[in-house]
């Protein structure tokens, strides 16, 4: 199909679904099918107006080009230049924007996500950088707008963190964070190293779509709930009562647990957030692995174990390893100013996901 084709097409399913979505009987009718339909709208809705942006952009290139060939007049002729200048490079960042929002979607967009950061190897220095990304990520939630609830936290004695988890809710928060899932390795020279040499060490980074009640169905008597007190930095009980909460799932054997909060109630309704969103994980990993030639093609499959990102603090350089990005911006990055990196990759992802679809004749 053309793309002038399929925007049209796009445009016609909008008003079909606006319709739908503007009668619809929440009485009777499943909550879930709103909330499709509702992440449709949005999908379409983004697809329509970026490709109307991008026709303005082109016509008001053309006009310019017009004026070029008509004027003599150096000021003007340069403010024209300039004029087509910015709307040449707007009109790149729509077309990876189509480009993005004409493959088919994934069924976690719209999603909110549920983020944990563990240390792995390098001992204090691991979770030292553990806190770093923490506090990257926070801050990154702040520029977009979100809401950012931690879940679970607990702190290392010399000021790193042992774990966290936290959520993000906002526009976009899946599709922005997805590519975040993996190891990501720091080399510089740690506040504990006396002699000024450079360690390298690793944290694991895992970007689960948060599940709703109505994506799966968890039995009461599949669940085994156990209660302890919370403990601290060292070990020492911080707590006097049973308030922490552990969740297992027998089927599964996945086990969760939760201490951030006071109340044995609230510590349950957190375990329980995060066992269905890493149910939800197993379901969508084992329907990866039914389709085992997609699975292959994919350039970053997400992986936890998957070694993704290295952060070069003596060259101020950051490079992600799965789509060879490096860019020379590691302290804005570290403040939370991801858009550049995370915009390259998702477009990288894009590009490269649109030419197996067109290689494979859809």
């Amino acid at each position: 199909m053309h793309l002038e084709q399929y925007i049209e097409t796009s445009r016609l399913r909008l008003l079909e679904v606006e319709q739908a979505i503007a009668h619809f009987d929440f009485a009777a009718a499943n909550h879930a099918v709103y909330q499709q339909l509702n992440r449709e709208y949005q999908s379409l809705q983004k697809l329509v107006l970026a490709w109307d942006r991008r026709q303005r952009a082109a016509h008001d290139i053309a006009a310019n080009q017009l004026l070029l060939a008509s004027e003599s007049d150096p000021e003007f002729l340069a403010v024209v230049h300039a004029d087509i200048d910015a709307l040449e490079a707007a009109a790149g960042l729509l077309d990876r924007e189509i480009k993005l929002l004409i493959l088919p979607p994934h069924p976690n967009e719209g999603r909110n996500v549920i983020v944990e950061i563990r240390p792995a190897a390098g001992g204090d220095e691991a979770g030292l950088f553990a806190g770093d990304l923490f506090r990257m990520y926070s801050r990154y939630a702040e520029r977009k707008h979100w809401r950012c609830e931690i879940l679970d936290l607990a702190e290392s004695q010399v000021g790193g963190l042992k774990s966290v988890s936290f959520s993000f809710q906002g526009e976009d928060a899946w599709g922005c964070m997805r590519f975040e899932s993996g190891v990501h390795r720091v080399q510089r020279v740690p506040v504990t190293e006396a002699s000024g040499r450079i360690h390298t060490s690793t944290v694991t980074v895992a970007v689960l779509a948060e599940a709703e009640d109505v994506d799966l169905q968890i039995n009461s008597e599949d669940l085994r709930i156990d209660v302890f007190r919370s403990s601290g930095p060292g070990g020492q009980s911080v707590n006097t009562t049973d308030s922490a909460v552990r969740v297992t799932h027998l089927p599964t054997g996945l086990m969760v647990a939760s201490q951030q909060e006071k109340s044995q109630h609230r510590n349950r309704e957190i375990a329980m957030r995060l066992l269905r969103s890493r149910l939800l994980e197993q379901l969508q990993a084992a329907e990866d692995a039914r389709n085992a030639a997609e699975r292959r093609s994919q350039v970053g499959t997400g992986e936890r174990s998957e070694r993704i990102r290295t952060y070069n603090f003596p060259q101020n350089r950051v490079s992600d390893h799965r789509f060879e990005i490096t860019l020379y911006d590691l302290t804005r990055i570290m403040e939370g100013d991801l858009d550049a990196l995370l915009n390259e990759i998702r477009a990288l992802d894009a590009e490269r996901r649109l030419a197996q679809e067109l290689g494979m004749g859809r």
